[in-house]
C-alpha cells in the first residue's frame, strides 16, 4: 500500500467521523513516528511532513557527517564520511545529510499494521468524542427511539445512532415499551466502561420532571418562575414547590394551566403520576401545611434541632394527610425536608376510654408504636378501628407483628 493510499482511505474514515483536520493530522504523524522509532529506535532527528488533502507523505531522516573513526558514529544523529559519500561523493564532516524515508523501506506488515493502528485511534477518539458531548449534557432532555428490549435495561438510538442505555432502575413502574417507540428521558450519568462510553438516562429523576415542566411552562423556561424543589414517587406522585418572581404571577396557576391544560401533557408522559404543585414559601409552617394538602392542619409543633414536626389534624384529615400508602406524607416530609409525625386532634371529643399507645410500651416494642405513630394511628382506639390487612398494607409491620400488636391492645378494653 502507498503512502499516498494510505493516508487518502484514512483521511475518508476521519472524515466520515467528523474529526477534524488538524486532529487527523495528529493521529497520522504520530502512528508514522511510530513506526520510525521501532525501526531506528529514536525519531528525534526525523521530519514527517503529511498533507492530508493530496495524500502526500515525506518523511526525512538529518544526520550530522563525522570521521570514519570518531566515536560518535554510532549516535543516532551522526553519519560516518565514507556511508555519506555514498549518498553524495562531495560531503565533508560537519556538513548535514537528509534522507528521504520512504513508506516501503518499512515493509507491508509494518504499514498494514500501521493502517490498522490508525483506524484504531480514530475509532478510540470517536468514543472519547461522544463521552464528552454527553458529559457536559447531563441533566438535559433528549428524545430517542426504543432500538432493543433487554431484561434489565432498555437500548436506545439517538439521531446520530448512538446508543444510549434507560435501566430498568430508571424507568417509571408503567413504562411499556415497543420498538421504534420515541422515548423522553434525561441524560442522569455519562460512564466510560473498559474505553466504552455508557450514556444512563432516567425518567424517574426529579430532574427529568423539571425538564418537562420547562416545555410546557414558558415561564419557568424564561425564568419568571423558579422551581425549588421536586419530589416524586416515579408513576405515582410527586410534589413540586415553586416561587414566582414576579408578583403578578401566580405560579401554581401558570404551571396547572388553563383548566389543567399545561400539567395535563407532563402527567400523560409520566404515566398519570399524580403531580401536585406547590406555593413556596419561607414560612416552614405554612410551607408544611401547603405540603400536606390537601388536609388541613389543626396545629404542629415544630422542633428544627432534630428536624421532626409532630402535626395535629381532625380523625377525618388523618387519612387525606397520609396518603395512599404513606406517599403523601412520606413526600411531604421529603420537600419540607423534616420528619412528619401525625396525631388525631380529639380536643372536644369526649373518649375516656381510649389509651394513647405510647401507655403500652412496655408490652410493645417502641420501634412498632413508632411505625404506627407514623400512619397517624396514635391511640389503642385509632389502631382497633382498622383491620389487620389494612394495618399490614399502611406501616412496614409484618402481619405476625400486627396480630401481636392487636391482641394486645384488645386486652385492655376487654
Amino acid at each position: 500500500m502507498t503512502s499516498g493510499l494510505l493516508i487518502e482511505s484514512f483521511a475518508d474514515f476521519a472524515r466520515s467521523k467528523n474529526i477534524d483536520r488538524p486532529t487527523m493530522i495528529a493521529i497520522l504523524e504520530e502512528v508514522f513516528r511510530t513506526m520510525i522509532r521501532k525501526k531506528y529506535g529514536t525519531d528525534e532527528n526525523f521530519d514527517v511532513i503529511i498533507n492530508a488533502e493530496s495524500g502526500d507523505l515525506e518523511m526525512w531522516r538529518t544526520r550530522e557527517i563525522v570521521d570514519d573513526d570518531s566515536e560518535d558514529i554510532w549516535d543516532y544523529d551522526k553519519i560516518p564520511l565514507a556511508e555519506a559519500r555514498k549518498i553524495q561523493d562531495d560531503f565533508e564532516v560537519g556538513e548535514q545529510v537528509a534522507e528521504e524515508v520512504k513508506l516501503e523501506d518499512f515493509g507491508r506488515r509494518v504499514v498494514q499494521t500501521a493502517r490498522q493502528t490508525l483506524i484504531q485511534k480514530i475509532k478510540d477518539m470517536e468514543k472519547e468524542l461522544l463521552y464528552q458531548k454527553y458529559k457536559d449534557q447531563v441533566g438535559d432532555l433528549v428524545g430517542a427511539e426504543v432500538y432493543q428490549l433487554l431484561k434489565h435495561e432498555i437500548i436506545l438510538v439517538d439521531s446520530e445512532s448512538n446508543e444510549l442505555s434507560l435501566p430498568r432502575t430508571e424507568q417509571i413502574p408503567k413504562d411499556r415499551y415497543r420498538k421504534g417507540e420515541a422515548v423522553k428521558a434525561v441524560i442522569s450519568r455519562v460512564e466510560m466502561i473498559n474505553g466504552t462510553p455508557k450514556i444512563v438516562l432516567s425518567r424517574t429523576s426529579p430532574v427529568f420532571l423539571e425538564r418537562l415542566f420547562e416545555i410546557e411552562v414558558p415561564e419557568i423556561y424564561d425564568g419568571l418562575i423558579s422551581i425549588r424543589k421536586i419530589v416524586r414517587e416515579p408513576g405515582e406522585r410527586a410534589k413540586v414547590a415553586v416561587e414566582s418572581y414576579d408578583d403578578r404571577i401566580d405560579p401554581v396557576g401558570a404551571c396547572v394551566g388553563m383548566k389543567g391544560s399545561r400539567i395535563h401533557g407532563i402527567v400523560r408522559e409520566l404515566g398519570n403520576e399524580n403531580i401536585d404543585v406547590i406555593n413556596y414559601t419561607e414560612n416552614l409552617e405554612l410551607l408544611i401545611s401547603r405540603a400536606l394538602s390537601p388536609a388541613k392542619i389543626s396545629t404542629m409543633q415544630i422542633d428544627r434541632d432534630t428536624k421532626r414536626v409532630s402535626v395535629f389534624l381532625k380523625p377525618d384529615q388523618v387519612s387525606l394527610a397520609i396518603g395512599k400508602g404513606g406517599q403523601n406524607i412520606k413526600l411531604a416530609g421529603r420537600l419540607v425536608d423534616m420528619e412528619i409525625d401525625v396525631f388525631r386532634d380529639n380536643e372536644g371529643q369526649e373518649d375516656d376510654e381510649d389509651v394513647d399507645l405510647m401507655e403500652f410500651s412496655d408490652e410493645i416494642d417502641e420501634w412498632m408504636i413508632n411505625e404506627l405513630r407514623k400512619v397517624g394511628l396514635d391511640t389503642a382506639k385509632s389502631v382497633l378501628a382498622l383491620s389487620k390487612e389494612e394495618l399490614v398494607r399502611r406501616t412496614d409491620l409484618e402481619e405476625d407483628t400486627v396480630e401481636e400488636i392487636v391482641n394486645i391492645l384488645k386486652q385492655e378494653f376487654e
